[in-house]
């Protein structure tokens, strides 16, 4: 065969192998034009699930009359000219290929007008034979309209699903897009019904107003805010509670720069973040922006953009993941808005750590029955005030004739201290009232009653507090009594060898005996009976995807989870009212408390107008 060179209409084709896969793809290349030209408002009409008839209208700045032509042209577009521009990228389109190669596999017809002239120019695209521009009535803006898709290839047409999957693809597609830029208003339509029209969303309570539509009200309702900026690396986004998780990973939205985008590395690193608070079978759910240095991104590494790659992977990896962990470690609202999964005080608004102690192992403080009578005092004083109703003294009963029976001031004390008591005086979690089934912890705050698993929390407490003790010393190493010999790839050696420094401050002492073979002499104590050779393996695999000692963490951190587990208290303990109020405290002043250590919610709250409205108060 003689080498010859593609005829054009071959080449588009080619090319469109690999920009449009389906319609949702043709959306996807139009609408991000769309959002690169300014528009602040697109339409996108939709008819048997793309394959009849797709058309994009937007606001945007228009293409020139004398340059219709030239925007089907391969390879042809105002996005970049040099180098650097490829190097700083910020549009999301920039090939130049997307028209060309949809206008290839349909029948286009493309209409725009520029703001500085007097009529729309229109050209006609059918299997890539384009027509000369003619006049046209059109707003400022372009309207693309794309039918019979892959007409002309009838070999794709039959890889094509039923209407329904495919619109499916389109409206996630257009998802994307939507959490990408709330700065627009989008409205998609199918076979003429409206779908959704998501207005501009500027402030916080808009967007997360078009999340709840896009992705639901119990996603918002169990989310998070939460916002980081370090090093020129800024992140912020909403984080799912973990009891939110879901069977896949079909609601982690990632966005880069503005650009949403499927990169293993930010979403690995956002799930290494839950590891603590979700079962390892459960895929959390969030959304996540990041905007950095568009120098330090390559978005040219897939054909649809959706990979991207960093040229610091592990910082980016390592920050993603830390702000995702601080972010769900910082407890729940002192205003209580959201349970579980919102914010409780942080330490340096809770009490001092307590004393005493009770058979589990865990310090708990036993406060006097003065403290308690002045607690009680506060709590119902400050609730019938923040609910309107009469305060009801319930010292009254204790200053009769016969009350004074060893504290003679006790309740002059606790009436005093009701008397200055305000709303803030009550904890976030209040004060227990009761233990039920020897499972539960019942107690009331200002907002209704709380309801904690108390196994579940006293777990959560235990492990936190064995984290912080490895966080602050070495960890314990036990030499081998025989040195094991492990087998490797060269490169997965040399790795192992980079970071012998990381992996003995978490206990392991590894040599390099050969070019593929490592030593392991000692391993952490708490993995002293685990299989070493597996371990090692284990850890040599997270070495080698991020470059970092995360997987030793996560199988110390598993350790102590089993060993909290058996450490914390057992149901049908019964626990007395100093004992079930200092748990809530400590439960006020310990991080990732809202899930024990398998992802189960600690707690749980029914306020009150929940309460009335179940017993049908008020109709």
């Amino acid at each position: 065969m003689t080498i010859q060179i593609l005829p054009d209409q071959l080449i588009d084709q080619i090319a469109a192998g690999e920009v449009v896969e389906r319609p949702a793809s043709v959306i996807k290349e139009l609408v991000e034009n769309s959002i690169d030209a300014g528009a602040r408002r697109i339409e996108i009409d939709v008819a048997s699930g793309g394959t009849r008839l797709m058309k994009i209208t937007d606001d945007g700045c228009g293409i020139s009359s004398v340059e219709l032509e030239l925007a089907l042209s391969r390879h042809a577009t105002s996005k970049i000219n040099s180098l650097d521009d490829l190097e700083s990228l910020l549009s999301l389109g920039f090939r130049g290929e997307a028209l060309p190669s949809i206008a290839s596999i349909s029948r286009l017809v493309l209409t725009s007008r520029l703001s500085t002239e007097s009529a729309a120019a229109q050209v006609s695209v059918e299997g890539g034979h384009v027509t000369p521009p003619r006049p046209a009535a059109h707003p400022k803006g372009t309207t693309i309209e794309v039918r019979d898709l892959f007409f002309n290839t009838p070999a794709r047409r039959k890889f094509l699903r039923t209407e329904k999957t495919e619109f499916n693809h389109i409206d996630n597609v257009v998802k994307n897009l939507a959490l990408a830029r709330f700065d627009i208003e989008f409205v998609l339509r199918h076979n003429e019904r409206q779908m959704y029209q998501l207005p501009v969303a500027v402030e916080r309570v808009d967007q997360e107003r078009r999340i709840a539509k896009l992705c639901g009200d119990e996603f918002i309702r169990s989310a998070r805010y939460f916002e980081r900026e370090i090093e020129g690396i800024a992140i912020r986004g909403w984080l799912a509670a973990p009891t939110f998780s879901r069977g896949q990973a079909d609601m982690q939205f990632t966005f880069v720069n503005g650009r949403f985008v499927r990169d293993k590395l930010l979403r690995h690193a956002a799930r290494l973040g839950y590891a603590d608070v979700l079962y390892q079978s459960r895929y959390p759910a969030f959304i996540v922006f990041l905007d950095i240095d568009p120098r330090r991104v390559d978005v040219n590494a897939h054909p649809a953009k959706f990979e991207i790659r960093f040229r610091d992977s592990r910082l980016v990896h390592d920050f993603v993941f830390r702000t995702v962990q601080s972010a769900l470690a910082s407890g729940v609202e002192n205003d209580q808005q959201s349970a579980p999964g919102g914010r409780i005080a942080s330490p340096a608004e809770t009490v001092q750590e307590p004393a005493g102690a009770i058979q589990s192992g865990l310090r708990f403080s036993t406060p006097s029955v003065r403290e308690h009578a002045a607690q009680y005092a506060k709590l119902h004083q400050s609730l019938a005030r923040s609910r309107g109703r009469p305060a009801i003294d319930d010292t009254a009963e204790a200053t009769g004739p016969d009350s004074d029976k060893g504290l003679p001031d006790q309740n002059s004390q606790a009436r005093s201290l009701s008397e200055l008591a305000t709303d803030s005086d009550i904890p976030p979690l209040g004060f227990a009232l009761a233990q039920l089934a020897g499972v539960f912890v019942l107690a009331e705050n200002a907002q209704g009653l709380i309801v904690v698993d108390m196994h579940a929390a006293h777990e959560r407490i235990s492990y936190e507090r064995m984290k912080a003790q490895f966080a602050t010393s070495a960890v314990a190493s036990q030499p081998l009594l025989v040195p094991i010999q492990v087998n490797l790839l060269r490169d997965e050696a040399d790795l192992v060898e980079d970071c012998e420094q990381d992996l003995r401050r978490l206990g392991f002492a590894v040599t390099r005996r050969g070019p593929e073979v490592i030593q392991i002499e000692s391993v952490p104590v708490l993995l002293a009976n685990s299989d070493v050779s597996a371990l090692i393996t284990d850890v040599v695999s997270g070495l080698k995807e991020h470059r970092s000692v995360s997987g030793v963490e996560l199988a110390l951190n598993e350790v102590l989870a089993t060993m909290a587990c058996h450490g914390a208290v057992r149901a049908n303990r019964r626990l007395s009212i100093a004992e079930m109020n200092a748990l809530l405290r400590e439960m006020e002043r310990t991080e990732r408390i809202d899930q024990c250590n398998h992802g189960r919610p600690t707690w749980t709250r029914i306020t009150l107008p929940e309460l009335d409205k179940l017993f049908l108060r008020g109709r």
